[in-house]
């Protein structure tokens, strides 16, 4: 009996979610596949490459576990290809019998105040994309130059930012951080960042490890009120409350007691907080919080009593969504692709047939870089049972590389990003700076590829 043709599936976006897509469709025994992942960047990996922050290096080596991914036989990376704007729906349905949607969640969510548009108010993800080295970042974004920062958020996200803007630039030195990028750093006029939490500190989605590893800055005090932390461990407010959140409790109250007083940079943590504007004319000035509080209903109201912080710079780190595809539906509400079991449907709620999506974009940001995995999988046995289907219904009438080099579009391929890598790492090593030091902005990344072809 002979062995169907591969089943020509592209995936749009190399971030995890994408990734673990990929690995789902090759780990598999049902169909033969033939597997392209495209992205806009010639780099892949997303938010591992763009959204970890540097100094969690044990986090970053996840990249080793995609790159296999990459190398398999049946998978191909295809970089600097966009979705929307080198290729259309339409064209990926005339080279591909399935395309999974897995572009995540690069959009900061608004904090609806006044104000917000002020100079030196700026998204966490602009932020966490200037240290990281994203190319659509100029390293003359930030230039630091305020003594105080308000970082508004109760995250991880949250916690990466206030860690960056105070931790010591000799240890930031031996991560990937880009040259430029340090360089600001090491510039910075930052000697106190406020992080602002809406809520108390049992309803803070900080993992306890992150929190953990605020506290261990040098020459950094980390400050919190003893009074929003001094809570009875045997109440039902606590008992109640998830693991991590009661670890959490019992390392704030730890810092709560510590003596201040420093002559380093500080972290104060403000928590039932919430900002109702951003102060300032032309710039910030400052940033009005009100005191909060839950009603007997359980619901979050302001009490009235407001306060300035005095921050020259606001850093809001409310949450993640994603941005609408061209010509497909969007949920507005969720944020997200809508689907029935990673299946996209239309707004009837009819499945579009040879049409998925996976990660951030189909569940929303939530979850860790693990989570993507399972979601991946579930989406990708959707796609395996509706293979027949696929075959009989949208068999591609071209290829993906005639398709490029008919709309003269040049992808970058995975040996490209390979190059990147070697002279990333032949960076850090003429700059005595560990392992890797990122490449920053696109014309570095270009000059790469062009010297390799």
């Amino acid at each position: 009996m002979s062995t169907p043709d591969p089943l020509r599936v592209a995936v749009i976006g190399s971030g995890p979610a994408g990734i673990y897509t990929a690995e789902a469709l090759t780990r598999q025994s049902r169909e033969p596949v033939a597997v392209d992942v495209l992205d806009r960047l010639p780099t892949p990996y997303g938010l591992v490459r763009y959204g970890v922050a540097p100094d969690h290096t044990s986090i970053k080596r996840v990249a080793h576990t995609l790159a296999r991914v990459l190398e398999h036989p049946d998978v191909r990376f295809l970089g600097g290809v966009e979705y929307g704007t080198d290729l259309t729906r339409a064209d990926l349905a005339r080279a591909y019998h399935a395309v999974v949607y897995a572009t995540g969640a690069s959009v900061d969510r608004r904090m609806g105040i006044p104000g917000e548009d002020l100079s030196g108010s700026v998204a966490a993800t602009d932020f966490v994309n200037w240290y990281s080295g994203h190319p659509d970042l100029e390293v003359t974004r930030f230039v630091l130059d305020a003594e105080e920062v308000a970082v508004v958020g109760a995250g991880n996200v949250a916690l990466d930012v206030a860690r960056i803007l105070v931790r010591s630039v000799d240890e930031l030195r031996q991560t990937d951080i880009p040259e430029p990028v340090l360089q600001v750093l090491a510039a910075s006029k930052v000697r106190c960042v406020h992080i602002v939490a809406r809520r108390g500190p049992l309803q803070a989605k900080f993992s306890a490890n992150e929190l953990r590893e605020l506290g261990k800055l040098t020459d950094v005090d980390v400050t919190v009120d003893p009074a929003v932390v001094d809570l009875d461990p045997n109440s039902e407010e606590v008992a109640t409350a998830a693991r991590a959140a009661r670890t959490n409790l019992r390392t704030l109250a730890e810092w709560a007691q510590r003596p201040g007083g420093g002559t380093g940079r500080r972290v104060e943590l403000h928590f039932w907080r919430k900002p109702v504007a951003v102060v300032g004319d032309t710039r910030v000035e400052g940033l009005e919080v009100e005191h909060t509080a839950l009603d007997a209903d359980g619901r979050l109201v302001g009490t009235g009593q407001r306060e300035v912080l005095p921050v020259g710079m606001v850093v809001r780190s409310v949450g993640y969504a994603s941005s609408p595809l061209p010509d497909l539906p969007f949920d507005e509400t969720t944020r997200t692709l809508p689907h029935e079991d990673g299946r996209v449907v239309d707004e009837q709620r009819t499945p579009l047939l040879g049409e998925y999506v996976a990660g951030w974009l189909k569940r929303g940001a939530t979850g860790v870089i693990g989570t993507n995995k399972s979601d991946a999988a579930a989406t990708v046995r959707s796609l395996l049972d509706d293979a027949p289907k696929l075959r009989t219904s949208r068999v591609p009438a071209t290829t993906i590389d005639d398709l490029l080099k008919e709309k003269g579009v040049t992808a970058s391929s995975y040996a490209d990003w390979l190059a990147i890598d070697a002279a990333e790492a032949a960076l850090a090593a003429e700059l005595s700076r560990g392992e890797r030091v990122k490449l920053s902005g696109w014309a570095e990344l270009r000059r790469v590829l062009a010297e390799r072809n």
